[in-house]
């Protein structure tokens, strides 16, 4: 299932969340569901048997059934991770060795209010989350994009056939557009409508254009905020309640300065039963 974005407000935010949502973000999740190399679900819009769900316990090794010990299994222990949902789909692919699939039905997820900020630190929370969780994928996440690949692909084109950028370049990105649009247009059922056509490619060129600002920004920081408490990201993507001022209300480099010194217990534990 994939979440196709309701366009109940029509303002920026909700425009770059649609394009994410429908465009990138699905190509990845359908990109990495066909080689099925790892698991990779969609939050929202999962279904789990509880049977196999108390059979795991997030450590992502092959599980043996004897020595099990009541309370160390089940939907609580997944508690601490603010990925909650892809780490079960990994317990049970790793543990298990179950593997599951994709829908052919679209999960519809209405975004709330929401402005630009919003979006940005959306999107930094959850790169960060990933990049705890899987660092390799999250460091390679940018040549998966439009304006990095179309760069290599220039520069690439230039020395081995002398074609000018200026030449490949509008041909990369329009079909990148095009497909883009297919994708949408195969979750929608429909064609995009015409009158909408223009804030979409609007749209798109933004979400193009911010992709790595956003990245480099999340790639330099481990706190992030979730529900209005701000928590540091550990590794596999547990985190931290913290009570610090932190990179979104003190800037990037005053939070690191203000942390150099700081040790982990002075970070708020989150208890397992705490939903985030």
């Amino acid at each position: 299932m994939f979440p196709l974005r309701l366009n109940t407000k029509d303002i920026l935010a909700h425009g770059l969340k649609q394009q994410f949502l429908n465009t990138n973000h699905a190509k990845m999740y359908l990109a990495i569901n066909i080689v099925a190399i790892e698991s990779c679900v969609v939050g929202k819009s999962n279904l789990y048997r509880r049977s196999d769900l108390e059979r795991v316990n997030g450590s992502l090794k092959p599980r043996k059934e004897t020595n099990r010990r009541e309370g160390e299994y089940g939907l609580a222990i997944f508690g601490s991770f603010l990925a909650e949902d892809n780490m079960i789909a990994s317990a049970l692919w790793h543990e298990l060795d179950l593997r599951h699939d994709l829908s052919c039905d679209v999960a519809h997820n209405a975004i709330g209010k929401m402005t630009l900020t919003d979006y940005v630190w959306r999107r930094v929370r959850w790169i960060r989350v990933r990049k705890h969780m899987v660092l390799a994928a999250t460091i390679l996440e940018p040549f998966t994009e439009n304006l990095v690949a179309s760069s290599i692909a220039a520069a690439s084109v230039k020395y081995l056939f002398g074609v000018s950028p200026w030449v490949f370049l509008p041909i990369h990105h329009s079909a990148w557009l095009w497909v883009d649009l297919d994708v949408y247009e195969s979750l929608a059922g429909h064609p995009l409508p015409a009158h909408e056509r223009w804030k979409f490619i609007g749209a798109w060129c933004m979400r193009e254009l911010l992709t790595l600002p956003i990245w480099f920004l999340a790639m330099c920081g481990d706190e992030v905020t979730w529900r209005g408490k701000r928590y540091q990201v550990l590794r596999a993507g547990q985190v931290r309640r913290t009570a610090s001022g932190g990179t979104r209300n003190g800037g990037f480099w005053k939070g690191w300065w203000h942390r150099r010194g700081e040790s982990l217990s002075q970070y708020e534990s989150l208890p397992i039963n705490e939903p985030i």
